[in-house]
């Protein structure tokens, strides 16, 4: 097992993934990325927002 393979196994045994059909895996895992994604553009958007206003 390399170490790709123990972090995706560690991420389904911490979130108790390993317990989950194949199609509600791939739904909790679209619904995470989806999160992130919302996350991380919101972010950005308030960060060049940020500066904008403060640094220039």
């Amino acid at each position: 097992m390399n170490w790709i393979q123990r972090k995706i196994y560690l991420y389904n045994v911490t979130f108790g993934l390993y317990m989950l059909d194949w199609w509600e895996r791939c739904l909790f895992n679209t619904l995470v990325v989806v999160l992130l994604w919302f996350i991380f553009y919101n972010g950005s958007r308030y960060v060049t927002e940020f500066c904008k206003r403060h640094l220039w």
